[in-house]
């Protein structure tokens, strides 16, 4: 990379931002580009959309804004994207505070991150340009500055709408500085940025004796109070308060509910009328969205509180659970540890499944269903089918279940577990295993779980250890059944001439003797059994290999091993189960000798080449696999 180079392109592009003009140069663009005078809901809502909207073979509405960073709560999303859209139709949705409420670490706060630097990119970009009156503390929109008789006529002549009113600085300027003539204010393009304090604010509570309301909306400067002689005077108040620079974009209260009340009344007239109180001056018009979080606890607590009615008819609720989704959890943790500058430790495949497996236990609730285990419904919400529920019975589960998602293990804990156990000295890769040891050995550590909760998540963790040692042996048995593939094509070759003769109602001929036979029904539901097709089922299950055969030729295909996801599953648990003994003691023996030593290499290089494992996790696995099958 020629560093030099790509910052000269750098500059050249920032030069580009530092548009400077009049207000009559501004309403042109305006006329032709009428988004440059969005308000800031609906500025929002189209940065969401245009990053790209898709659906999701569930029928979910996914936001390719949020896809990359936040995952397994579409519904909250939804529900936040909503309120956008609403609003950017400028209903009154619009002057409510959106509160997000949830467990900790759960993605509130990310997901107000991914707004505000989305608006700062979003400004930067044709699309998302936006204008203001040149050294105004609040970034006026240039709009602001025609007159009120005549926005009705500008609205029907050119189609733009205009609302609002000029700050008090602005209106300084106005009258004082060009005398009325609002064609020659100076303008320029903005970009928002919530480093240089432009169209992004942060209120974060804390002593409420020290902190000074000074901080939401700006204060007496007095230094120029000698100059201009009264403190209603625009040019002897500093209006840098984080409500006046986050106008036109967004105001983040940082766990608002912990505010002092005297906060908390401001938002009162600024929610509802979209004003701010400010010194000595009449209301001043605020355009901006007003989004906070807050944990269930304090929220109760405020609801609670007749005293903050008032606030509460302000406020629209986004509960934000923890994720439910394995899948999706796995992605979490996947993304976290990509930040960081841990490179040289491998993590075998599985264990951020089983990690994610443990914390999702602990955040369901049982079901009344019979039948319904939290394991079964911990796959049911991550696509799978089990034999007595499919994914039609997904929805119902959910609303049976009214705070699931809302307690238990944060990915939080999660990754700061596995980080302990990726630091240790020596260490070269993590097992499921190890992860599973270190998440039982931090919950100690953890502060807010009572003894029965321990208890219950120690069971959680045996249950991930169970679900853990069945992956294990299948992972062994692929590897295993890929270095016996002629014994499966054989053993596929041969259930099918049963299968046919049964369907068919003919007989088969022995190959050697050429007498006529009935079809193997032993052979058959040996094979059929391993993957619990039923007794009565079998007919079904039979003719349906028979059509998807017939399917295949006809498209000049031919059907093999891998033609069908459950019978390749039947004939690999078939072979495993023949293959059992060999693998036993192949893979436990202490001295093998040149045969289970070349069997044992020939796994170990399939486990690493195609399943992702290092030598040493996959000398691991074969150990671990082989101390069960001796059980």
């Amino acid at each position: 990379m020629d560093l030099v180079k790509r910052l000269e392109e750098y500059r050249d592009r920032e030069r580009e931002l530092m548009w400077e003009g009049t207000f009559a140069e501004y309403f042109e663009i305006a006329c032709k580009k009428p988004a440059v005078a969005r308000l800031s809901h609906e500025r929002i809502y189209h940065m969401i959309t245009d990053a790209g909207v898709e659906t999701t073979r569930t029928g979910e509405t996914r936001y390719k804004f949020f896809s990359d960073e936040i995952f397994g709560i579409e519904k909250p999303l939804q529900q936040i994207v909503d309120y956008f859209h609403s609003a950017a139709q400028r209903l009154e949705v619009r002057k409510r505070i959106l509160l997000l409420m949830g467990p900790v670490g759960g993605g509130k706060s990310t997901i107000v991150h991914l707004i505000k630097r989305g608006l700062e990119a979003y400004s930067r970009t044709p699309e998302g340009a936006i204008y203001a009156i040149k050294d105004c503390p609040m970034h006026e929109e240039p709009l602001h500055l025609i007159p009120y008789e005549l926005r009705g006529d500008v609205e029907k002549e050119f189609g733009i709408y205009i609302e609002g009113d000029l700050c008090p600085h602005c209106r300084y300027m106005v009258d004082n500085q060009y005398r009325g003539r609002i064609e020659e204010v100076p303008l320029k393009r903005i970009t928002f940025s919530e480093k240089y304090r432009v169209g992004v604010g942060t209120f974060t509570p804390s002593d409420p004796k020290s902190q000074d309301i000074s901080e939401l909306v700006g204060g007496i400067d007095l230094s120029t109070i000698g100059e201009v002689g009264v403190e209603s005077d625009p040019r002897a108040y500093r209006f840098d308060g984080e409500l006046n620079i986050a106008n036109r974009g967004l105001m983040e209260f940082v766990e608002m509910l912990k505010t002092d009340e005297k906060f908390l009344y401001v938002l009162l007239t600024l929610s509802q009328e979209q004003n701010i109180k400010t010194g000595r001056f009449s209301m001043i018009y605020a355009d901006e969205v007003v989004v906070s979080h807050t944990n269930e606890h304090e929220y109760q607590a405020f609801v609670g509180n007749k005293k903050s009615e008032a606030l509460q008819d302000r406020i629209i609720l986004v509960k934000v659970p923890y994720n439910l989704r394995v899948s999706d959890e796995v992605k979490i943790y996947e993304k976290l540890l990509k930040q960081s500058a841990l490179q040289n430790v491998h993590i075998a495949p599985y264990t951020l499944r089983i990690a994610s497996i443990f914390a999702l236990l602990t955040r369901l609730e049982p079901s009344k269903k019979a039948g319904m285990s939290l394991m079964k419904k911990l796959k049911l919400y991550d696509g799978e089918d089990m034999e007595d529920f499919k994914q039609k019975d997904v929805r119902e589960l959910q609303d049976e279940a009214v705070r699931e998602g809302m307690d238990g293990i944060s990915p939080r804990y999660v990754i700061n577990r596995l980080s302990n156990a990726l630091i240790k000295n020596n260490v070269t890769y993590i097992s499921p295993i190890d992860a599973l040891r270190a998440l039982r050995d931090g919950l100690d550590q953890h502060t807010s779980i009572t003894r029965e909760e321990r208890e219950r998540y120690l069971n959680f963790i045996s249950e991930a250890r169970k679900e853990y040692d069945e992956i294990a042996k299948k992972e062994v048995q692929r590897a295993f059944v890929y270095s016996y593939e002629e014994s499966a094509r054989t053993m596929l070759n041969n259930y099918l001439d049963n299968v046919e003769s049964y369907c068919n109602k003919t007989k088969l001929r022995d190959p050697i003797t050429d007498e006529e036979m009935e079809p193997d029904e032993h052979l058959m539901r040996s094979i059929e059994e391993q993957i619990g097709v039923s007794e009565n089922a079998k007919r079904s299950f039979r003719e349906e290999i028979l059509i998807r055969i017939s399917s295949l030729a006809r498209k000049g295909m031919t059907f093999d091993y891998t033609s069908h996801e459950r019978l390749k599953e039947a004939i690999e648990k078939k072979l495993f189960a023949d293959l059992r003994d060999v693998v036993k003691i192949t893979t436990s023996t202490r001295t093998p000798d040149k045969e289970q030593l070349r069997k044992i290499n020939e796994v170990i290089e399939r486990l690493v080449a195609e399943q992702g494992y290092t030598y040493e996790s996959a000398n691991e696995l074969l150990r671990y696999t082989g101390s069960l099958l001796n059980r």
